[in-house]
């Protein structure tokens, strides 16, 4: 199996992929990973058209001072895949930004919950604004946490 790279690509290699596009290259390993994925431990999963899901493994690494893994985990994935499903509806040349994220914390993750995974699905797929929702789930099902955001759409 080859290393995995990490690394950005150029705003022309970017606006040649439409969303869904880039986010598969990145998922085929066409393209690089991008850092974040490195430095927090997830990667992306799943992608098609509306929905993207990142997975990831809550560690030791992890842990806030009250000894259970920091919710900025939960919301780096959620952050990841909320954006990233209204990102798979862009078209090449399409920019977006997060304007809010809502996150709602069900219950504490630890260094022994395993796996989850993140969930974004679109709500709303306006022309320059757009909604999306997501969960985060242990392998069993059982709810973490759950979000909403509202991202800014640039047309080209």
């Amino acid at each position: 199996m080859s290393e995995i790279k990490y690394g950005v690509v150029s705003p022309e290699v970017l606006k040649s992929y439409d969303g869904l596009g880039f986010l598969r290259a990145i998922i085929d390993r066409t393209l690089p990973r991008p850092p974040i994925f490195e430095l927090v431990g997830f990667d992306a999963s799943e992608a098609e058209y509306g929905r993207v899901a990142f997975e990831g493994l809550p560690e030791f690494r992890h842990y806030n001072p009250i000894g259970s893994v920091h919710g900025g985990f939960a919301a780096t994935l959620l952050d990841s895949a909320l954006g990233c499903a209204i990102f798979s509806t862009l078209k090449k040349g399409d920019t977006w930004t997060t304007l809010e994220l809502k996150i709602n914390y069900v219950r504490a993750m630890t260094k022994d919950t395993g796996p989850v995974r993140a969930e974004g699905r679109v709500i709303h797929r306006g022309r320059t604004v757009a909604t999306s929702e997501g969960d985060l789930k242990d392998r069993a099902g059982k709810l973490y946490a759950h979000a909403t955001t509202t991202c800014m759409i640039f047309p080209a």
